[in-house]
Parts: C-alpha cells; sequence; structure tokens
C-alpha cells in the first residue's frame, strides 16, 4: 500500500513505521491519522512481521495534531471524522500482533505522545521532549491518551500530568514511569536496533501470546475510553477557552482562559 504522510519498511520479521512530514515535525493531520490507522489494521493480519518500531523522520518523533491545519480556514480538518480515525488507530495499534517499540527523539507530544504510551516499549533520547500537553489549548487527550496513561501511571498520577501539560525531557518521563529505556543523544537507532534483535531472538511467539491475553481483556475499557474522548474532544473544540488557546498558539502569546 502506498501511503503519502508514512512509511511503512520490511526487513523480514521486523517492521518500521516512519511518521514522514519532517518539515512539520511530523505533525498529525487529518492524512496521516486515517493512513496510520489503515497501517496498523493491515499489520494486525500480518502474522510475518513479530516486532514494529514506530519512529519519526526528521528532527521529532511528532509534534502532535496539526494545530495549522485544525484552522486551516480553505480545508479545515472535520473533527467528527477526524476522531473516527484517531479510534481506529489507537485500537489498531493497541491490538497489533507485533511487539511494538516506540523509540522517541525530538518532540513527541499531544497525539503524538498518546500513540508511543501505547507501544510496548518505548526508548527515548534523554533529552527529547514528552508532553501530553492538550490542555494547553483547551483539549482532552485523544488517541485513547487517558487509558495508555491509566495504564502506565495510575489515575492519580495521570490526571495530575494532563491537568498541568508540562514538557519532560526523556530522562523525567522515565522516573515517572513513562519511559522503559533512555539513551544518549544520537544512540536511538542503535538501541532500538538491538533491541529488536534480542526481541527476534527470544522465544516471541509466547511473548505475544501474553501481549494478546493482557491486551484482549482490556478491549471493552479502551473502546469505551475512545468514546468518551471522541465525545469530550468535539465538545472541547467548540469553547471559547479552545478558541483562545488555539488563537494565542498562533500569536505565540500566554493564554487568558475563563473557563468558558
Amino acid at each position: 500500500m502506498m501511503y503519502q504522510t508514512i512509511k511503512l519498511v520490511k526487513e523480514g520479521r521486523l517492521a518500521r513505521l516512519y511518521l514522514n512530514r519532517p518539515a512539520a515535525m511530523n505533525a498529525m493531520d487529518d492524512v496521516m491519522m486515517k493512513e496510520l490507522a489503515d497501517a496498523f489494521e493491515a499489520l494486525r493480519e500480518d502474522a510475518s512481521v513479530q516486532v514494529l518500531i514506530l519512529q519519526g523522520e526528521g528532527r521529532a518523533f511528532s509534534a502532535g495534531g496539526d494545530i495549522k491545519k485544525m484552522i486551516d480556514p480553505e480545508s479545515p480538518m472535520d473533527i467528527g471524522k477526524v476522531m473516527v480515525d484517531v479510534s481506529r488507530l489507537a485500537k489498531g495499534l493497541y491490538s497489533l500482533p507485533q511487539v511494538t517499540i516506540a523509540a522517541i527523539h525530538g518532540a513527541a507530544a499531544g497525539l503524538g505522545f498518546s500513540m508511543a504510551l501505547g507501544c510496548d516499549v518505548i526508548v527515548a533520547e534523554e533529552d527529547s521532549k514528552l508532553a501530553m500537553n492538550f490542555i494547553g489549548i483547551g483539549l482532552v487527550p485523544d488517541g485513547a491518551g487517558h487509558f495508555f496513561l491509566k495504564e502506565r501511571i495510575g489515575v492519580p498520577q495521570a490526571k495530575q500530568l494532563i491537568w498541568k501539560g508540562d514538557v519532560m525531557t526523556g530522562s523525567e518521563a522515565e522516573a515517572k514511569g513513562l519511559v522503559d529505556q533512555i539513551v544518549p543523544s544520537g544512540q536511538l537507532e542503535q538501541a532500538v536496533s538491538g533491541l529488536a534483535a534480542h526481541l527476534l531472538a527470544s522465544p516471541i511467539q509466547a511473548m505475544l501470546a501474553s501481549k494478546k491475553i493482557l491486551h484482549t481483556s482490556k478491549m471493552n475499557e479502551l473502546a469505551d475510553m475512545l468514546q468518551m474522548e471522541s465525545e469530550a474532544q468535539v465538545a472541547m473544540r467548540s469553547t471559547a477557552d479552545h478558541l483562545e488557546g488555539i488563537q494565542a498558539f498562533i500569536e505565540k502569546r500566554k493564554p487568558s482562559f475563563t473557563g468558558k
């Protein structure tokens, strides 16, 4: 399958999926969200691949949702349609029959961070920047951000991280339990390739069977959370705080929120 915004490269039992909008720091527009969902659904049927590495081309893993595309007057993103693809993306990723590795360099923010958190293993450069920063533009996490955070760090810490929207280094994220392994800047490719080789030399069928057992038991909860995220995101898009957050982002100033 040919894609416009991502690249999928298969190397025997290993596959690499590259987010491929480097000029936009791999910010996700509606095309990328749909293509990611399509790619995950196709990989779900591919038993020949046992390890999948997700990584970003250029300077970042992903800067999150494409804010400029959200407000493009000529072709604005349809939030209802987008949320359908975002939900497909999250379900497809979580149900993959491969060990998934997120390889993070540069920024992993917003939806990009949600997707990374949905992977089985997260490897990040120590000086990378990670943020669940939807709150800065008056939105809620999507892409199952609530679900993946809760799974990794529990509800109390997930709320604090979502509400603050702080930017963390890879080292700070590891200390919070959000990253599994940190590596020095420039050593990410060597680290994730070594990890993939180790996994492929392990009894990986047993590992994948355990993943299926653990994840299948959570699918209904994931679907419920995605539905709630979609409904909340559509509602938040019409709030005054969201419009102020977007305007402040464009004008590069601190937003003035009013709770409306």
